[in-house]
């Protein structure tokens, strides 16, 4: 096989496909340009969600007429001069690569003017071939605008994703760096519709409640530490603001937006028996360090780092986020509570010493792990025995008699063939997702509007993909109308959760979808409804009435299903009345 050299339209491309992954890695690229260039404007707009323009327009240095031919050029910056500047970068780029990689899978124009220039200049790059300079008449600052980006490379265009998920890419990246960068003013819109607005005051906190509304601003905590040339500013969640997942956990090194898997764990060690498992804070961390400290020459995106003591920050964020925590976050007061009738205050004991309320332990909440099936056995005469089984799912419910409620989480019931240990949470959970199902299949799912709407406030990415999926929700009873930039009103709900929190069961759903690639109309409607019913469903730790066990019993013996929740979670536990005999040695004891 012979050896050539390639040529260098192949060789562009090539390198092309390191910088530009997708629309968002443009945006990224041509924004941190324009930071670099010290603007205190920024201006983006989007047109099919970057497919057919990207427009990045700034107020920074601008750049000389007579360099914006070379700045198209591949290794061309400003920002390097050896190699010894490598380890010691103070600015967001620096490879010189970016403009020349995008002008090669484009048609890019560029239009720039200095503040000692009379008039701007202009440059059109298209496939990666330079055309002529031109004079134009231009504002002081950087204008570049990309326009049907990866047209010469259809392969690649075939992998961009749908147009909802990369402009939620989009717009998570704008709404970080707007944090991140509170001095600078920022405008998002796709076409004429804004999606980001920012005053540029430098108050971060106000950045938050436009981008998460103004409860949930009020609720993060500051966190300000230094140490050793290590500084950390921003803000955590406390402990009762979590999320499904990790996307909303930011983390800035030096003003560059970084996806570091140490940085992330560190954060969570500091919440390590403070959250439910499965559940995590919200937080936008700013660490700056001495440039010499930390590598970002790692990755082609130049999305990781690595620090030269790694340790060293690690322990630094997870004991700075720890302390503003412990700060902030009130103790948790141990109450006994007034399942036995008991009127005093005096802590449970047992042969004279203290014990802890369990639920309090654990915490009151239905999405906490349990411990699977086989691991939950005890000891009869030094031998293994197994007390709990777990019907098949499918089998029906015998009708059982209610004995109580323990640690306001449990039903105990008496059946014919023993005791049973149900999870209210899970089996609600099941009831209404059955009552649900059965409504949707009729086509008549019953809405009742609310005396007061409530309103919710989205980040960007969110409020676009709650748009986007409006007609569905109101297919499962929802009435959900825009209700300004980024808020929704909610105005009517379906009548089988009228007891619920509107805003808080509109919050779960889309929370649950953003993970999700597949829009909600392709999605099984048994996966939405059995969302909806995870978050409206009686929560663990709720204490209900007599008549609302009973009912609670009812209904789920008359489901189709009643053995587990929707997501197969059990909803019970059985104790046959021979494990029962066993135990306590009426059967195989001599």
């Amino acid at each position: 096989m012979t050896i050539r050299v390639l040529p260098p339209e192949v060789s562009s491309q090539i390198a092309a496909g390191e910088v530009v992954e997708r629309p968002a890695s443009v945006v990224k690229e041509l924004l941190e340009n324009a930071l670099d260039a010290g603007a205190k404007s920024v201006t983006v707009n989007i047109a099919a969600a970057g497919r057919t323009l990207i427009q990045v327009a700034d107020d920074g240095a601008g750049i000389p007429a007579d360099e914006l031919t070379l700045a198209v050029e591949r290794h061309a910056t400003s920002k390097l001069v050896s190699a010894a500047d490598l380890f010691r970068i103070a600015t967001l780029g620096f490879r010189g690569e970016a403009l020349a990689a995008i002008g090669s899978v484009s048609r890019l124009t560029i239009t720039s003017r200095t503040t000692d220039s009379p008039a701007g200049a202009r440059l059109r790059v298209e496939g990666g071939i330079i055309g002529r300079l031109e004079k134009i008449g231009a504002p002081v600052g950087t204008v570049v605008s990309v326009e049907e980006l990866l047209y010469n490379v259809p392969a690649r265009l075939k992998f961009l994703k749908q147009d909802m998920t990369e402009r939620r890419a989009i717009d998570a990246l704008l709404t970080r760096y707007a944090l991140a960068y509170p001095q600078v003013r920022f405008k998002v819109s796709e076409g004429n519709t804004p999606s980001l607005q920012t005053s540029g005051d430098g108050d971060r906190r106000a950045i938050l409640a436009a981008l998460y509304g103004v409860d949930t601003a009020r609720q993060m905590l500051d966190v300000v530490a230094e140490e050793d040339g290590f500084k950390l500013s921003g803000f955590i969640s406390p402990t009762a603001l979590t999320r499904s997942n990790r996307k909303d956990i930011t983390f800035f090194v030096n003003g560059r937006w970084v996806q570091d898997t140490p940085l992330n764990a560190a954060l969570l060690q500091a919440y390590h028996t403070l959250l439910m498992v499965g559940r995590y804070p919200l937080a936008a961390l700013f660490l700056e360090v001495p440039p010499e400290e930390v590598d970002v020459n790692v990755h082609p995106a130049k999305a990781e780092v690595r620090f030269r003591n790694p340790d060293k920050a690690f322990s630094f964020v997870q004991r700075s986020a720890r302390r503003a925590l412990l700060a902030y976050a009130p103790v948790p007061q141990v109450a006994p509570q007034n399942l036995w009738g008991r009127s005093d205050d005096r802590p449970q004991t047992l042969d004279g010493k203290p014990q802890i309320d369990a639920t309090w332990v654990l915490g009151h909440d239905a999405d906490r792990e349990r411990l699977p099936a086989d691991d939950q056995s005890s000891m009869v005469n030094g031998q293994p025995s197994t007390i709990i089984t777990q019907p098949s799912a499918f089998e029906k419910v015998p009708l059982l008699r209610l004995i109580g409620q323990i640690g306001a989480t449990y039903l105990v019931a008496e059946g014919p063939d023993g005791l049973y240990l149900i999870d209210q949470h899970a089996a609600h959970e099941r009831i209404l997702f059955e009552q649900l199902m059965a409504q949707h299949e009729q086509k008549a799912i019953p809405s009742q509007a609310l005396l007061t709407p409530a309103v919710v406030h989205l980040p960007p990415a969110s409020a676009k993909l709650l748009e986007d999926q409006l007609p569905v929700l109101q297919h499962f009873g929802f009435h959900v109308e825009p209700f300004g930039q980024n808020s929704y009103q909610v105005r009517a709900m379906p009548t089988l959760f009228a007891n619920s929190d509107p805003a808080a069961a509109l919050r779960a759903l889309v929370e649950d979808f953003e993970e999700d690639e597949t829009p909600l109309q392709n999605e099984l409607e048994a996966k939405i409804a059995g969302r909806v019913c995870k978050r409206l469903a009686v929560k663990a730790g709720q204490v209900l009435s007599p008549d609302e066990q009973r009912a609670l019993l009812n209904d789920l013996e008359t489901c189709a299903s009643p053995r587990t929740c929707p997501h197969g979670r059990p909803t019970m536990i059985h104790l046959s009345v021979d494990t029962l005999e066993r135990q306590f040695g009426r059967k195989g004891a001599r």
